[in-house]
């Protein structure tokens, strides 16, 4: 990983802006991610963000923390805040913005227990493909104190298979349709490829009740995404 990314919210945070983020998935065509919405403050987030940030508790772990936005705000409600990210420039802006406790850190790698798992701006991404879903799960179920919670946002992007007349064109033979791969470039530098998942809320639910958590819809939000609470 070159950690693209992490350069893009260091020349944000250093005051060199001048470019934004260019994404791409396998089925979608090139988009712009603003750097300044990688810094929004809570008004700035929308209501499946929002309410998860409200519904947090006690000891929270932030995955993909980012430039710590999310932290942030739970830092100031009084809560202790782990934040991780894979990505090195990500953590070491997370700190500069004043994250008390940051850490370069896969969720796999994670080992202590929270109150509160974090894991938002589509959440189950870093599951990457359907048949690693399990495996992840079961292990943020052992990151979890008695009486924790997983929350995580996802969509069910079955809408981008639509044709014009509402049929279903994805290829029957193919993976889940969820299992996209994931393009991110940033002044002429392209990132090597992600696997990332989306998930639509019954997939999720089933792969919950088979690893032993209950899986309970929060809030829907306008555009197929969801956010959803694990115990």
């Amino acid at each position: 990983m070159q950690d693209i990314f992490g350069k893009a919210l260091l020349d944000y945070q250093n005051g060199n802006y001048s470019e934004d983020i260019i994404t791409a998935t396998s089925i979608s065509e090139e988009d712009v991610l603003p750097l300044p919405y990688l810094f929004r403050d809570f008004t700035e987030m929308p209501k499946i963000e929002q309410q998860a940030l409200q519904l947090a508790k006690g000891n929270v772990l932030d995955v993909g923390c980012g430039s710590g936005s999310h932290s942030l705000y739970l830092q100031e409600k009084g809560l202790y805040v782990k934040a991780i990210d894979i990505s090195e420039g990500a953590i070491e802006v997370a700190k500069e913005r004043g994250v008390l406790n940051a850490a370069v850190l896969g969720i796999l790698e994670e080992t202590e227990t929270f109150d509160t798992v974090l894991l938002l701006m589509n959440g189950t991404g870093i599951f990457q493909e359907l048949q690693q879903v399990s495996k992840y799960l079961k292990h943020l179920k052992s990151l979890l104190k008695p009486n924790g919670q997983i929350l995580i946002d996802s969509s069910d992007i079955k809408y981008m298979y639509e044709d014009e007349d509402g049929g279903f064109w994805q290829d029957m033979n193919a993976n889940y349709y969820g299992e996209l791969d994931y393009f991110i470039s940033y002044k002429g530098e392209k990132e090597v490829p992600m696997k990332w998942l989306y998930l639509d809320f019954d997939t999720l639910k089933l792969a919950c009740e088979t690893v032993g958590l209950k899986c309970k819809l929060v809030l829907e939000g306008e555009h197929f995404d969801y956010l959803a609470r694990l115990s």
